[in-house]
């Protein structure tokens, strides 16, 4: 069998076996990956500036983490932490808690995905306060199972269909999107008053002695990469303080190297009191968690919480590994140099081709946004739709996000080399500037 007929075999079981709400970004099946870069089973390249959805910031097979579960799986590979508890689970909470923001008496709970994760803060947050109601923002994402579906803000594809939804969940308008501000403000002018505006909606929508929580990302996610400024988050957790409300930020998406900072929030000089991580903590294997003030922590009763394979040893021993990855091997610096780089590309992008209306982000978490209309703002997921099929047809994975499908985010591994990196950026710039021949831009 040939590398094109394999391909076609994948190809069939995938429409035969696996269901349509279960998509593919792409049409490829992957043969091996190494690093930032990925080779298909009929031998194409690829360099990857997704990685799994920002899994693996410290690459594909880091040889820390192939190693460590190599030699876990030769030990033993599940007890149930509920039944036996195991060295790399402690070792594992002991390291997360130390390196969570805040000046104060932290503990961990391990579960296996981040929709987990953020279901399991609410529950504790909602057990510490004794109250229901749970505030997410406008165009955050949170996952795909009940609750974290009715806190997720886009209705299709996350939420059609599937209602009714959970009951007691709010969601607070997303005004610090300085682009598209909706409240027409400027910042730095204003000072992120918008964050004040949660005292009207404590008025006229969910009083706040109800709310147990509010969850917020400190970089958006799937909402487009949007990035706050620092006083919205100061004024945000002011505002839980005063109403005893639980602040938990979701670093699923931007922890662990994402931003040059182990998690977002340092960037903004605020500790959160729960935090919900994920993603590149596993460096590929499912791993999710809960970290945040013993006190809140230790609220819920013995069995409350945790799970069957929540924090699996091979699991916690892949999170070990990406540790020492980040502490050997310099990760914080390059997530600094390489966000930098991207940063600058892309302010060169914007100010080339006028489709390219806005580019943003905190480290090496960046997006760019496209419009058919630069004054009007007008979102354009024509050119990120046509810029992410260039991208694929000549080597290079991107995905597209945002509330209007119009942006193109990258999530490259923190272990790119440098000319990955100007070759996949160069690729990026061919497929911007050929939709904009295309769209007549």
């Amino acid at each position: 069998m040939n590398t094109t007929e394999k391909a076609q075999e994948l190809q069939a079981l995938r429409d035969r076996y696996v269901p349509k709400g279960h998509p593919n970004a792409t049409p490829f099946f992957v043969e091996s990956a190494k690093g930032a870069l990925l080779r298909d089973v009929t031998g194409r390249e690829f360099i990857d500036f997704v990685g799994g959805i920002g899994v693996l910031n410290v690459g594909h097979c880091n040889p820390k983490v192939v190693a460590a579960v190599k030699d876990q799986a030769g030990r033993y590979l599940h007890t149930c932490s509920m039944v036996t508890l195991y060295e790399p689970y402690l070792q594992l909470a002991k390291r997360v808690s130390e390196a969570a923001p805040g000046d104060f008496e932290k503990k961990a709970l391990f579960v296996n995905s981040g929709s987990e994760a953020v279901e399991n803060a609410v529950k504790i947050a909602r057990c510490h306060t004794g109250r229901a109601g749970v505030v997410a923002m406008k165009n955050a994402f949170h996952g795909r199972t009940l609750l974290t579906m009715s806190m997720t803000s886009k209705v299709k594809p996350y939420k059609f269909g599937f209602g009714p939804m959970a009951s007691e969940v709010y969601q607070f308008p997303y005004y610090p999107y300085c682009y598209r501000c909706p409240l027409g403000l400027t910042y730095p002018k204003c000072g992120a008053a918008c964050a004040e505006k949660l005292r009207e909606f404590f008025i006229g929508t969910a009083a706040a002695e109800q709310i147990a929580c509010i969850v917020a990302e400190p970089v958006q996610g799937e909402g487009g990469f949007v990035v706050p400024p620092v006083e919205f988050f100061t004024r945000l957790r002011a505002l839980c303080d005063e109403f005893g409300i639980v602040f938990v930020a979701d670093e699923i998406q931007s922890g662990f190297g994402r931003t040059a900072k182990m998690f977002a929030m340092e960037h903004y000089g605020v500790a959160p009191d729960l935090m919900t991580v994920a993603k590149s903590m596993g460096g590929g294997l499912p791993l999710a968690g809960v970290v945040g003030k013993a006190e809140i922590m230790d609220s819920v009763a013995p069995g409350g919480i945790g799970g069957t394979y929540g924090g699996n040893p091979l699991a916690c021993r892949a999170g070990l590994a990406v540790f020492d990855a980040f502490d050997q091997d310099n990760l914080l610096v390059k997530a600094e140099r390489l966000g930098n780089a991207v940063k600058r590309r892309f302010a060169a992008f914007k100010k080339t081709y006028a489709l390219v209306g806005d580019e943003r982000g905190l480290g090496a978490m960046r997006a760019i946004e496209f419009v058919s209309d630069r004054a009007e703002k007008t979102p354009c997921p024509e050119a990120a739709k046509g810029v992410a099929k260039y991208c694929q047809d000549n080597g290079l994975l991107v995905l597209s996000c945002g509330n209007f499908g119009n942006c193109i985010r990258v999530l490259m591994p923190l272990v790119i080399t440098a000319d990955q990196l100007k070759r996949g950026l160069d690729i990026m710039e061919d497929g911007i500037r050929e939709v904009t021949k295309n769209l007549g831009k």
